[in-house]
């Protein structure tokens, strides 16, 4: 009986003590699933949603195989907020992450989750931000622009498009030759490299 009851003391201190995390994604879900994968053995952090804005994309096949469920809203659910938070509120959310999410974020959210939603921006923020700098978009334009280095931003979202506050940056090369599809492959090598590393540092302390 002692055994049982240590058991069970530990198993509420694990649950007591695991951070959730939702993810907002629209789109194929690459980086949704290298977050889902980088935790799945995580004794202290737990994916535990994905709600996405199109019911069509990529990401729900994507996370549903790792055992993550996954709901879509309309664009006036989003807006609106309510049936969004019933769901975050649903699943504990501690954390929520952006991973290619192409809808700005209401007030209703941030006011529930102030200083607690992220995202990660395919450039070197101040630069090639904005509304409709996603995606390809930032990858033609670093390009064009002739930049000769480019990356990721991860920061904050406030109320406007890309200029929350910057937690990590980290650079590539561009070089002449490159085309928008290659500088695209690399941005995307530091996204799965260090998205889930600083997820990780900021629930460590939140």
């Amino acid at each position: 009986m002692e055994n049982c009851t240590f058991y069970l003391f530990l198993c509420t201190k694990t649950e007591e003590n695991m951070k959730n995390i939702a993810i907002f994604a629209s789109g194929s879900g690459t980086n949704a699933e290298n977050i889902v994968r980088y935790f799945s053995k995580s004794e202290t952090i737990n994916v535990v949603v994905v709600l996405s804005n199109n019911r069509n994309a990529g990401v729900h096949a994507r996370v549903n195989k790792w055992g993550v469920p996954s709901f879509t809203f309309s664009g006036e659910e989003f807006a609106d907020g309510k049936a969004v938070l019933d769901k975050l509120a649903e699943y504990d959310t501690d954390l929520i992450v952006l991973a290619g999410f192409m809808s700005k974020i209401s007030g209703s959210l941030l006011d529930a989750y102030p200083d607690k939603i992220i995202n990660i921006h395919p450039a070197l923020l101040p630069k090639y931000g904005g509304k409709g700098m996603y995606g390809r978009h930032v990858h033609e334009a670093v390009v064009a622009a002739g930049e000769q280095e480019t990356g990721i931003t991860i920061h904050y979202i406030n109320e406007h498009y890309d200029e929350g506050t910057v937690i990590f940056q980290a650079k590539c090369l561009v070089m002449p030759s490159d085309t928008p599809e290659m500088v695209a492959a690399k941005v995307h090598v530091l996204e799965y490299i260090h998205y889930p590393k600083v997820i990780e540092n900021l629930l460590a302390v939140l």
